[in-house]
């Protein structure tokens, strides 16, 4: 059977995170929007894992657990993230990593030991003064059954290739733990095409997680497998394989879900407070410094794929799992509408008609006939149909500023650096 993926979420108790994610909230919200089987985040945080352990129960021993109070909607998967701060080859590293694990048990003895030399109760996604090998050997010890990789792997500030802190490849910074590590998150800022540009990433599974801080994030990107079985031992192989689906039956992958890119917060160089962004080119033509504070630019996520792809641009990887990229339903509703905020009331109260009506967000955005919904949602179908056709407008994103995507605002598309 196929199912749709959301490992990389947040809770209530990490830093800006939203206090509307509790477990209950997250399992509903998650099946609404089309997923599965959704991570728990993370499960390091004391008081968090105290939920999970009194709120959750695991299904047939399968290592994937169920609310007890909505059984029948998203199933969970255990996850975490970490974030690792120490000196490598006397520079300054600052890495994410998402964990998985098998079943509480693990969780628990990993919280213990983690617990006695680091302060897991002051944020969700605890700071750990360890080395990536070291770290990972340290789970592995544990069960070696935990599925360790690096979160958003792109992204300028905390993450294995960033170019603030990270490292030019995965081996580089895993080292002879490299063995032990299967996948990659490829964050909002990337898209597969960017990533097949890097010869050294095909042998690791691309992964896609929304890495939600609230609900209406949840499935925002998400990854598609198919499980023999529903339980952990067929995502963790399905992972270490790094193999597509042969069918329905068989564990592999199917597909990942996207961002536009261009949408992410680190797409392009740029400084947040002076209001800049630029280009790769463009940043290179100012010696990657800003035009209004002469300081240097946050150098972004397209800057630095270029700076270590060793293929050109629009290389498409073969055997590689397709991708669909997608524009959320509550940003579509609000464009149709000419509405600005996608929470607004008249484009909540739309959003949950069409869920009732039709199903999940996913399902709606993906494989609803257009053309029935063109007889009640007349302003909305066209959208869609524009989404799905690559049909949007894009204004990039820099230094942790949203980017913009537009279907039909035509100021946007004048403006934009990339349609």
């Amino acid at each position: 059977m196929r199912f749709t993926l959301d490992l990389h979420i947040h809770s209530r108790f990490a830093r800006a995170c939203s206090p509307e994610l509790t477990l209950e909230n997250i399992a509903i919200t998650a099946k609404r929007k089309g997923v599965d089987i959704v991570g728990t985040g993370d499960f390091t945080h004391p008081a968090w894992f105290k939920s999970i352990v009194s709120e959750l129960e695991e299904v047939e021993s399968s290592g994937l657990y169920r609310h007890k109070k909505v059984p029948s909607a998203a199933l969970f998967i255990l996850s975490a993230e970490v974030s690792l701060v120490y000196r490598d080859d006397d520079k300054a590293r600052r890495i994410h990593l998402v964990i998985h694990a098998p079943n509480i048990a693990a969780v628990n003895k990993l919280n213990k030991k983690l617990g006695t030399k680091y302060n897991l109760r002051a944020d969700g996604r605890p700071i750990l003064g360890i080395s990536a090998p070291d770290f990972v050997r340290f789970c592995l010890d544990i069960d070696p059954c935990f599925i360790i990789y690096p979160a958003h792997i792109w992204t300028p500030w905390y993450s294995v290739l960033g170019s603030k802190s990270g490292f030019n490849s995965l081996e580089e910074c895993f080292k002879e733990q490299t063995i032990n590590i299967y996948a990659y998150e490829t964050g909002l800022s990337s898209d597969p095409p960017m990533n097949w540009r890097v010869s050294s990433l095909d042998k690791f599974t691309r992964l896609s997680s929304s890495d939600a801080h609230g609900l209406s994030n949840i499935g925002r990107e998400a990854t598609v497998m198919s499980l023999a079985k529903t339980d952990y031992s067929s995502i963790y192989r399905v992972i270490k394989n790094n193999k597509l689906s042969s069918g329905d039956d068989k564990n592999g992958l199917v597909s990942t879900i996207e961002f536009f890119p261009e949408e992410g917060t680190y797409h392009f160089d740029g400084h947040r407070d002076c209001g800049y962004g630029c280009t790769p080119e463009q940043s290179k033509k100012n010696n990657g410094i800003c035009p209004r504070c002469k300081r240097p630019l946050v150098i972004g996520v397209a800057s630095r794929v270029d700076e270590l792809s060793d293929r050109p641009e629009g290389y498409q990887l073969k055997n590689a799992a397709p991708y669909i990229s997608l524009v959320g339903l509550s940003k579509i509703i609000a464009e149709a509408l000419g509405v600005k905020n996608r929470r607004a009331l008249t484009v909540t109260r739309i959003y949950d008609k069409m869920i009732k009506e039709l199903g999940n967000e996913l399902y709606i955005l993906t494989e609803a006939d257009t053309s029935q919904l063109k007889v009640e949602y007349p302003k909305i179908a066209p959208l869609i149909e524009r989404m799905l056709a690559g049909k949007v407008h894009l204004i990039s994103g820099y230094d942790g500023q949203y980017g913009q995507v537009h279907l039909l605002n035509k100021t946007a598309a004048k403006s934009a650096v990339k349609v």
